[in-house]
């Protein structure tokens, strides 16, 4: 009896925590990390796609800003509304019965002004159902942070290459390179940790920069084209799976070429109307 009971003992602690939860939190990712199991993380921006993100066992659905340029068309991420945002996080929030679901807060909705940045978390909160919010910066967005996380409100920080910030940089090439760089972002994962977030994306800074401060930090790290030593990755889900044309950076990984399948779909379907072979008897009423 003994022996059976150690071996459950031993057989439960060899479980995956993502498998043990039912309902990933921010507390799960922070358990994840302790437990040195890597946390998975993806973009999802409407119903059907989250529901299939979802339901593939994905630990966190991030409702990125990156709507902007994959949804809209957009150049960049700035143009995207707090609307849009709220939009596109309540479709997805209906779909997720597992993930953590962390929203984007654009870019004109936090910066500068505290009380904006609440205002702006809340209305998120409140009107998606989602579960965490995301903000870009590091000591500039201090103030915002702690003030969103003494309402109640779990933040996700993000370092490195940030998107809204493109005009400033003026290029999408990796970040903190340089020394100068580098050290400000370690002060500012710091400053992000002592603010309370509860995890840090990184995205384009080196390999090994990242691992450095992954492992300084209590906190998990997740990395997009920041190697693989953070504590877990995440991809826009249109880029990992091909629906975005031309766009392969070294970080991706590309698990299907769904645009070259789809787009020989239609090209088949109109072949098919245009003969008359569609629709044929059977496909009538």
């Amino acid at each position: 009896m003994f022996y059976f009971y150690l071996w459950i003992c031993i057989k439960s602690k060899s479980m995956s925590v993502h498998k043990e939860v039912k309902r990933i939190t921010t507390r799960t990712l922070q358990e994840m990390k302790l437990a040195g199991e890597k946390i998975t993380m993806l973009t999802a921006y409407d119903f059907s796609m989250a529901t299939i993100v979802d339901d593939g066992g994905i630990d966190v659905i991030l409702v990125g800003d990156s709507a902007s340029n994959v949804m809209a068309g957009h150049e960049t991420t700035l143009p995207i509304t707090l609307d849009q945002m709220i939009y596109h996080a309540a479709s997805v929030v209906r779909a997720v019965k597992r993930a953590l679901v962390v929203v984007d807060l654009p870019f004109g909705s936090y910066q500068g002004n505290s009380k904006e940045a609440l205002n702006s978390a809340i209305r998120i909160m409140k009107e998606s159902g989602a579960h965490a919010v995301k903000l870009e910066g590091g000591a500039e967005v201090r103030e915002s942070i702690e003030r969103i996380i003494t309402a109640g409100i779990p933040v996700m920080g993000h370092l490195g290459l940030t998107p809204q910030s493109i005009y400033k940089f003026g290029t999408y090439t990796v970040r903190a390179k340089q020394e100068e760089e580098a050290s400000k972002l370690k002060e500012d994962i710091l400053i992000l940790q002592d603010a309370g977030c509860f995890s840090v994306v990184l995205e384009k800074i080196p390999a090994a920069l990242a691992s450095e401060v992954s492992a300084s930090l209590k906190i998990p790290t997740i990395g997009i084209g920041a190697g693989q030593n953070c504590d877990g990755q995440v991809l826009v889900i249109n880029d990992l799976i091909g629906l975005t044309k031309g766009f392969k950076p070294r970080f991706l990984r590309q698990y299907l070429n769904l645009y070259e399948e789809i787009n020989g779909a239609v090209k088949a379907y109109v072949s098919d109307v245009k003969s008359g072979s569609f629709p044929n008897e059977k496909e009538q009423y």
